[in-house]
């Protein structure tokens, strides 16, 4: 038997195996715990049922089990005995009512081998045994279970007749292997060794393309000598359809002999034509090829392909497929830029205007692209690292990759890479597929048409690997400066040199990114705009553009200082700007629609009014629970969009000391939980909590808005604070945040995204925040507007944090 018994392909256990994928075998091959004779085995059996196969007595299968049912009496079958009733399930006309879903008749089969998949299903070998009739359905829930008979051959009778029938069906058998080369000859020698008439017609008929109804009624047949009759009909039938086939082919290959001597006689033509010294216009189109391939700057192997392609193109048919094939290739070829990229001069001093006229902000990041662009001025042929810009959506890492390219002089080619899953799409296809195309590279850089172009991959997140290939294995050639000198793409087959290209990734976090690949990039983070930073990009950029776009000139539309300020606090919330855009597009389009209605040639749109043109508020200046509650605290959280603050909630139960922990958190935040339990029960003294709290109350600690995904190390400050608030009915003051890891011993950890937290903790209007002490080294970064409008304070252990959070005073009642 050729190939694997458990073929990927499989899709459920109602499919037809492959011939080559069954074989007979004996009763010695048997499992070692399954007995041979009817008479020794149980009663009942879990039933399965098959759709497009009938297994035959001797035969070894493999199929896939995925059906709920089916899988239920697979597992009880190998519970006990590892036995089971295999029958074709019936088909049934639109609108039949419902009996017995399988055939009476079917096989009771040994489970051989068994093997469990990831995808939840079996991979089995099934042996045909004997073949039996379902005398009771014993249950229907959870799973089929029957009650069987054996249902033998009649006694057979060995006359002349059948002898004469069983040699038909040998010499029939043979004639329709003559004819059909896929069968195995190994196959025919075991039926050419068979005497008995019931085995040589299952023998025979597992090997024909028969339909299910068509087996189902030859294996029920309890009489050997109307069994191989009938399967005698078929093999007839068979026969007939493979001689039609032939012909059909020997018809078609005649077509094709006529067309191979017509492309000879227009060889011929060809020839006498050039003896005449006419020229055809399939000669200019060659010649013209010929031309562009001589004066075209190829590579030396780009340059002697095309001459071979050509020659090749030469001898084709015009208007065989092949011809087009070819000619798509040359064109590819002669398309792409080969030119050695000319020596260009970047002037720094231009090179910061541009960065500073297109970007507002971002300090840190244009001095690292004024030193990268600095290095690759006093050293052109260095091998520059590859620039990975990562932040949240709408902060202008696009439009930074158009900044440099506009410094360096050079175009500018985005490549989206969200949602690529073939690997073809970056290396190309192979022209052996119909429609192949060389991949994305490539593609950009023909579409740039210079050698040096600024190739952004956006996106590059985004990604992901699955049964057609791993892209990101192949980007590494990409981005590899020692290897993409001889980059090779699957279409193109040939060397290409992307070493002068300046390739620039964007994404919005870094999680996804496989080591090898995040290895060859120097990550840029921008984290987000604070408040003045937006105003500023509004009023420079997108408030202009917006007018542009709308056709509002600057003296129809008038946006006060105050309602800029109010768009961004109350009606948008977001690290970047892309929201305040459409906010200000939404704006200039209500302009345009009065203005078409002559109700006002121009508009002056204030802090007051803005209700009037946007309607009411998204957001409140300040969080909806700005009073001082239990058990309810505010901590500060990264998103792949910015940062955001984050409510957790504790309240009490009757219990015994036992931890809920609800909001769909991940692992991580799980442990914190944990953690910050230990915490609070094993300081219970210090913090206040009653002697007998643990052995009378339960915590229900919970975060809301519970159909997002939460985690990361940095919450366990907050929900022990959580803790400690419920169980002593202490309220927490409501304008101050927190972020930070806790340990057993409450010493706080550092953690990540501080800026992204501070700039979200001053849009939620927050007055203090609580940062690990180790942070502090990383509030230099954090811009001045953000540090004078917060107060942070630095913590290293949790005492200091119930110092800063518990308000003075009377305690409240918990409101939960």
């Amino acid at each position: 038997m050729r190939g694997s018994f458990f073929d990927p392909q499989d899709e459920d256990e109602e499919r037809t195996p492959d011939p080559e994928r069954i074989f007979w075998a004996l009763d010695d091959d048997l499992p070692k715990d399954v007995p041979a004779k009817p008479e020794s085995l149980p009663e009942t059996l879990p039933c399965i049922s098959s759709r497009d196969m009938v297994i035959f007595p001797n035969m070894v299968v493999p199929i896939v089990v995925s059906k709920p049912r089916s899988i239920l009496a697979l597992e009880a079958s190998l519970a006990e005995g590892r036995l089971l009733f295999v029958s074709a399930e019936k088909e049934r006309e639109e609108g039949e009512s419902r009996g017995d879903p399988v055939h009476a008749v079917g096989t009771v089969c040994a489970i051989a081998k068994n093997f469990r998949g990831v995808d939840g299903r079996s991979r089995v070998l099934l042996h045909g045994l004997f073949r039996a009739k379902i005398n009771r359905w014993i249950s229907r829930e959870p799973f089929d279970l029957v009650r069987y008979m054996p249902w033998p051959d009649n006694p057979p009778t060995r006359t002349i007749q059948v002898e004469a029938l069983v040699r038909r069906v040998v010499e029939q058998t043979e004639q329709l292997f003559r004819l059909n080369p896929l069968l195995s000859p190994d196959l025919l020698s075991v039926i050419r060794a068979m005497d008995e008439p019931g085995t040589l017609a299952y023998l025979v008929v597992a090997n024909l393309a028969l339909k299910t109804p068509d087996l189902q009624k030859i294996y029920e047949n309890r009489s050997q000598t109307r069994r191989l009759s009938r399967v005698l009909y078929f093999l007839n039938r068979e026969i007939s359809l493979l001689d039609a086939k032939r012909k059909i082919q020997m018809d078609a290959k005649g077509e094709i002999d006529r067309s191979q001597r017509e492309y000879f006689l227009r060889e011929q033509l060809k020839a006498i034509r050039k003896e005449l010294g006419e020229v055809s216009e399939e000669n200019d189109e060659l010649a013209v090829l010929s031309d562009k391939i001589e004066t075209l700057e190829l590579s030396p192997v780009a340059k002697e392909e095309a001459r071979r392609q050509l020659g090749k193109l030469a001898r084709l048919h015009p208007e065989s497929s092949e011809s087009g094939v070819v000619r798509s290739y040359l064109e590819w070829i002669m398309d792409l830029p080969w030119k050695k990229p000319p020596a260009r001069k970047v002037d720094i001093a231009r090179a910061q205007k541009i960065l500073d006229r297109d970007h507002l902000g971002l300090a840190k990041v244009k001095e690292r692209l004024i030193e990268y662009l600095a290095v690759r001025i006093l050293n052109p042929e260095g091998k520059p690292p590859i620039l990975c810009f990562v932040g949240p959506p709408g902060v202008g890492k696009t439009s930074l990759g158009e900044s440099v390219a506009k410094a360096l002089g050079r175009p500018f080619v985005r490549l989206s890479l969200g949602g690529i899953r073939d690997e073809a799409e970056i290396r190309g296809h192979r022209r052996t597929y119909v429609g192949s195309l060389p991949g994305r590279i490539l593609q950009g850089m023909r579409q740039a048409g210079v050698t040096d172009p600024v190739f952004m991959l956006d996106e590059i997140d985004k990604m992901a690997a699955d049964f057609r290939g791993d892209p990101y294995s192949a980007l590494l050639e990409v981005l590899d400066p020692r290897q993409n000198k001889n980059f090779s793409d699957h279409y193109l087959n040939l060397p290409y040199d992307l070493s002068h290209v300046l390739f620039l990734a964007t994404a919005n976090v870094l999680d996804t990114l496989p080591s090898p690949l995040l290895d060859r990039l120097e990550v840029i983070e921008i984290p987000g705009y604070t408040e003045e930073e937006k105003k500023g990009i509004a009023r420079q950029h997108l408030w202009p553009r917006q007018r542009k776009e709308n056709g509002i000139s600057s003296k129809q539309a008038d946006l006060t200082d105050a309602a800029l300020e109010r768009l961004i606090r109350e009606y948008t919330r977001e690290s970047g700007v892309r929201s305040l855009e459409r906010r200000l597009g939404s704006l200039c389009r209500k302009m345009a629609v009065g203005i078409l209605e002559g109700k006002k040639k121009t508009f002056r749109i204030g802090s007051e009014t803005l209700v009037d043109w946007l309607g009411q508020p998204l957001y409140r200046e300040t969080p909806d629970e700005e009073k001082p509650l239990v058990g309810v605290v505010r901590g500060l959280a990264w998103t792949p969009t910015g940062g955001d603050l984050l409510f957790v909630e504790a309240t009490l139960m009757k219990g015994r000391g036992n931890l809920k922990v609800t909001g769909k958190l991940g692992d991580v935040m799980q442990e914190s939980a944990q953690a910050a339990l230990t915490y609070v029960r094993s300081h219970a003294e210090s913090t206040g909590v009653p002697v007998d709290f643990w052995s009378r109350k339960d915590i229900h600690l919970h975060v809301p808005e519970g159909a997002i995904p939460k985690d990361g190390p940095s919450a366990g400050i907050t929900m022990a604070v959580a803790m400690a608030s419920a169980a002593t009915n202490r309220p927490v003051r409501g304008d101050i945040a927190m972020t930070g890891e806790i340990t057993l011993r409450g010493r706080i950890l550092p953690i990540g995204g501080l800026k992204e937290k501070l700039l979200a903790a001053r849009r939620f209007s927050m007055k203090e925040v609580l940062i690990p002490e180790e942070n502090e080294r990383d509030l230099s970064e954090i811009p001045a507007e953000v540090k004078n409008a917060l107060r942070i304070t630095p913590v290293q252990r949790m005492e200091q944090v119930f110092d800063r959070v518990f308000s003075a005073g009377t305690h409240t009642r918990h409101g939960v």
